[in-house]
Protein backbone atom coordinates (compact mmCIF):
# COMPACT_ATOMS: atom_id res chain seq x y z
CA UNK A 1 0.00 0.00 0.00
CA UNK A 2 1.25 3.53 -0.88
CA UNK A 3 1.90 5.61 1.86
CA UNK A 4 2.83 9.51 1.65
CA UNK A 5 5.26 10.70 3.56
CA UNK A 6 5.94 15.08 4.61
CA UNK A 7 8.72 16.43 2.85
CA UNK A 8 9.63 17.86 6.42
CA UNK A 9 10.12 13.93 7.25
CA UNK A 10 12.51 13.36 4.82
CA UNK A 11 15.30 16.25 6.09
CA UNK A 12 18.03 14.62 7.27
CA UNK A 13 17.40 11.52 6.14
CA UNK A 14 20.42 8.70 4.71
CA UNK A 15 20.96 8.85 0.89
CA UNK A 16 22.04 5.54 -0.55
CA UNK A 17 22.83 4.56 -3.76
CA UNK A 18 21.60 1.78 -5.36
CA UNK A 19 24.98 0.27 -5.07
CA UNK A 20 24.94 0.72 -0.92
CA UNK A 21 27.39 3.33 -1.20
CA UNK A 22 26.53 5.58 1.69
CA UNK A 23 25.84 9.08 -0.81
CA UNK A 24 25.35 11.50 1.82
CA UNK A 25 22.13 13.33 3.80
CA UNK A 26 19.06 15.44 2.52
CA UNK A 27 19.17 18.87 3.60
CA UNK A 28 16.34 20.64 1.09
CA UNK A 29 13.81 19.14 -1.48
CA UNK A 30 13.35 21.86 -4.10
CA UNK A 31 9.88 22.40 -5.15
CA UNK A 32 8.10 24.09 -7.99
CA UNK A 33 4.10 24.70 -8.06
CA UNK A 34 2.89 20.99 -8.49
CA UNK A 35 5.88 18.61 -7.73
CA UNK A 36 9.57 17.75 -6.74
CA UNK A 37 12.16 18.55 -8.73
CA UNK A 38 15.07 17.95 -7.03
CA UNK A 39 17.04 17.40 -3.40
CA UNK A 40 19.92 19.14 -1.99
CA UNK A 41 22.57 16.53 -0.48
CA UNK A 42 24.81 17.71 1.94
CA UNK A 43 28.18 15.56 2.10
CA UNK A 44 28.57 14.44 5.44
CA UNK A 45 31.57 12.79 7.04
CA UNK A 46 32.20 9.39 6.13
CA UNK A 47 30.33 9.43 2.93
CA UNK A 48 30.91 9.41 -0.85
CA UNK A 49 30.03 12.97 -1.42
CA UNK A 50 32.87 13.80 1.08
CA UNK A 51 35.32 12.03 -0.64
CA UNK A 52 34.64 12.89 -4.03
CA UNK A 53 33.61 17.12 -3.42
CA UNK A 54 36.65 17.83 -1.09
CA UNK A 55 35.57 20.72 0.50
CA UNK A 56 31.79 21.56 -1.60
CA UNK A 57 28.99 21.06 1.01
CA UNK A 58 27.14 18.66 -1.42
CA UNK A 59 24.69 17.79 -4.68
CA UNK A 60 21.95 18.49 -6.05
CA UNK A 61 19.82 15.59 -7.36
CA UNK A 62 17.30 15.35 -10.02
CA UNK A 63 13.85 13.94 -8.50
CA UNK A 64 14.25 11.76 -11.51
CA UNK A 65 16.76 9.65 -10.03
CA UNK A 66 15.15 8.51 -6.74
CA UNK A 67 14.48 5.12 -6.86
CA UNK A 68 12.83 5.37 -3.41
CA UNK A 69 11.88 7.23 -0.28
CA UNK A 70 11.41 5.35 3.37
CA UNK A 71 13.91 5.29 5.97
CA UNK A 72 16.33 5.65 3.84
CA UNK A 73 16.21 7.41 0.49
CA UNK A 74 17.75 5.47 -2.66
CA UNK A 75 19.54 7.10 -5.91
CA UNK A 76 19.93 6.00 -8.78
CA UNK A 77 23.98 5.22 -9.61
CA UNK A 78 24.16 7.57 -12.65
CA UNK A 79 23.68 10.42 -9.99
CA UNK A 80 27.16 9.68 -8.15
CA UNK A 81 29.74 11.87 -9.73
CA UNK A 82 32.76 9.89 -10.55
CA UNK A 83 36.07 10.09 -9.75
CA UNK A 84 39.63 8.44 -9.32
CA UNK A 85 40.81 7.72 -6.22
CA UNK A 86 44.64 8.22 -6.93
CA UNK A 87 45.95 11.04 -6.23
CA UNK A 88 46.99 13.51 -9.02
CA UNK A 89 44.41 12.19 -11.37
CA UNK A 90 42.88 15.24 -11.09
CA UNK A 91 39.35 14.29 -13.77
CA UNK A 92 36.78 16.92 -13.94
CA UNK A 93 33.82 15.29 -11.97
CA UNK A 94 30.57 13.86 -14.43
CA UNK A 95 27.44 11.55 -13.50
CA UNK A 96 28.09 8.63 -14.82
CA UNK A 97 26.71 7.02 -17.86
CA UNK A 98 23.90 4.28 -17.12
Amino acid sequence: MLRMKKISETYDMKVFTDQGDYFGDIEEAQLTSTKIHGWRIRATKNSFLSKVLGSAKGVIVPHQLVKAVGDIMIISKAAVPSYSEEPGDEKPLAAEEA
